[in-house]
Formats: structure tokens, C-alpha cells, sequence
């Protein structure tokens, strides 16, 4: 079995993607802090603790561990919860330690970036995309650090692929929402057009996100196996990652208008289609991946929060 090093594997997010790895790979999970000597992991799961904005610190877990994959999920996950310059320095240090120190030890590569990168959500006033959908090749023009650290991921993901010839991933998502409690069915959501405003109304569920990233592992593992990939040795790959319907469930390009006053140019939204801001063609190319939630069903969903170990 495959040992794949998930960084940041107990968050609120990440214990969703260890959960769903735990099945297929021994996952070590690396934190800032341990959970302590005296749990009981779950079944292929472990733990280490580490800071890994300290290069060090990096460097020699992942190279004591030794894994076949890395997924890096570890990060300040938004803006306005810390001073910039800690937001930017932790995110994009965190991330080019991690990353530098899985090409060392030649292995493969999967990290959470996210749909900030493009530089809507923060910006003021936000700013018409391009195009809609919304492709990967899409700008990137980030204002704020938490955006500006997430391109700075990706660099630093294409430059670890490039010099040690190991394929790499990276994951845009959309507000990710968990089943039973999901954010954008709020009342103070749905009522204010404003308030999804900044991202297009998109949203993602935290299971299709883990499933993305299983995807890209299973993917990559095939390319460095000697398979038929688009997504081979010495490449780095950005995919978005968002529901397939927006989380009002109203016409996109009716949202659009009524919130900005027009659409895009380049616009190849059909009238009246309900789809999510963001297109999702690559990760399907890629990965054979689709999102197969939605907060139609979701939103109201009984599902147990993963359990990573027991006290």
C-alpha cells in the first residue's frame, strides 16, 4: 500500500480528504499541533507534528516519512482572519517547503489552491470575470494575500514539477460546504444577491472536493507508473473544482445581470442554465471526475464529520 503524506489533514476540510485516502494509502498526517500520544488513529491513519512554515522542519518530516504522494492542504484558509503579511508568508512558505521537499523525495503532488487565486472573491469592486464559465486559463489577478499566496503555490508547484520531474496538481474549489450544513442555503445567503456575489454563487461540497483529490493520486500514480497521461512527469496541472449548479439555483447569466449589469463578452452560458460560474471540463478530461452533489440534497443531508482517532 501507498503511503501518501496529507499535510493540514486535520482541519476542517482536511480530515474530509484523509478520510476518504484512508481506504486506498497509509495517511500520515502532518499538523502544527499532535493529537496527542494517547488517541487510537483510525485504520491507516497517523499523525505528526510540524511548522511547516520552518523549512527545516518541512524538509525533514516529509524526508522521514518518505511518502509516494503528498497532498498539501495545510494553510490559513481565508483572508481577514490574520494580518496580511502572516496570511501570504505562512501559505506560500508552508507551501514551497512542502512542495520543494515531496520533489526530493520524488513524489508526486496534490495541493489545495482555490478559486481566490483568479482574484474576485477579494477584490473591490469585484471585478467581471473574462469569460464564463470561468477556464483555468482565466488571469490570475489576486489583490489580497490570501489569493496572492495561492499563486504562489501554484508557481511553486509547476517550478517542483519541472525540476524534479514529478507530476503535480493543483485544486481550485468554491467554498467548500459540508453535508447538513451547508453555508449557502442560510437564509442571510439566499436573501442577499450580494452576498454570493464575490464568488458567482458557486460552491462545492467537501466530498466531491476529497473525491478530486483521490481522483488526481489515482491519475498521477498511473502517469509515474509509465501510463498514458496528460498529466505525466515534470507537469503541473490547475483544475477547478465547484458544484455543477450554483447555490441559488436561479439562471447564472439572470445572477449576472442583476448583480453587475451585463456579462462578459466572451460568454457561452446557455439562458436560463443554472450551472456554477466556474468550468469543470478539465477535471473531467483529466481525471474522469464530476461533482455528484448538490445543496438540493445536501444541504439537509445526515452525514457523520470523519473521525480521525479516538481519545
Amino acid at each position: 500500500m501507498e503511503t501518501v503524506l496529507v499535510t493540514g489533514g486535520r482541519g476542517v476540510s482536511g480530515r474530509w480528504v484523509v478520510d476518504r485516502l484512508a481506504g486506498d494509502y497509509e495517511v500520515v498526517v502532518v499538523d502544527y499541533d499532535h493529537p496527542g500520544l494517547g488517541v487510537d488513529p483510525a485504520p491507516n491513519v497517523s499523525f505528526r507534528a510540524a511548522d511547516l512554515a520552518e523549512r527545516g522542519e518541512a524538509l525533514d518530516v516529509v524526508a522521514t516519512v518518505d511518502p509516494d504522494a503528498v497532498v498539501h492542504w495545510a494553510a490559513i484558509p481565508v483572508a481577514g482572519t490574520h494580518p496580511e503579511g502572516r496570511v501570504f508568508e505562512t501559505n506560500a512558505l508552508a507551501a514551497k517547503h512542502v512542495l520543494d521537499a515531496a520533489g526530493r523525495a520524488g513524489a508526486r503532488v496534490v495541493q489545495a489552491s482555490s478559486d481566490g487565486a483568479y482574484g474576485f472573491f477579494f477584490a473591490d469592486p469585484t471585478p467581471l470575470p473574462d469569460e464564463l464559465p470561468v477556464t483555468e486559463a482565466h488571469p490570475l489577478r489576486p489583490e489580497d494575500p490570501y489569493g496572492l499566496s495561492k499563486v504562489t503555490a501554484e508557481a511553486a508547484a509547476g517550478a517542483v514539477a519541472r525540476r524534479h520531474d514529478v507530476p503535480a496538481v493543483s485544486i481550485r474549489p468554491s467554498w467548500i460546504q459540508y453535508p447538513g450544513a451547508y453555508a449557502c442555503r442560510a437564509d442571510e445567503y439566499v436573501d442577499d444577491l450580494d452576498a454570493g456575489a464575490g464568488n458567482f454563487w458557486s460552491y462545492v461540497d467537501v466530498r466531491d472536493v476529497a473525491d478530486l483529490v483521490a481522483a488526481a493520486l489515482a491519475e498521477t500514480a498511473e502517469a509515474t507508473g509509465g501510463g498514458d497521461s496528460p498529466v505525466g512527469p515534470g507537469t503541473h496541472e490547475a483544475v477547478n473544482c465547484v458544484a455543477a449548479d450554483n447555490a441559488l439555483g436561479r439562471p447564472l447569466l439572470d445572477l449576472v445581470r442583476e448583480a453587475y449589469g451585463g456579462v462578459p463578452d466572451d460568454c457561452v452560458v446557455d439562458e436560463g442554465d443554472d450551472r456554477g460560474a466556474y468550468a469543470i471540463d478539465k477535471a473531467e478530461r483529466l481525471f474522469d471526475w464530476e461533482p455528484s452533489r448538490s445543496w438540493r440534497d445536501a444541504a439537509d443531508e445526515s452525514v457523520a464529520e470523519p473521525t480521525l482517532f479516538e481519545e
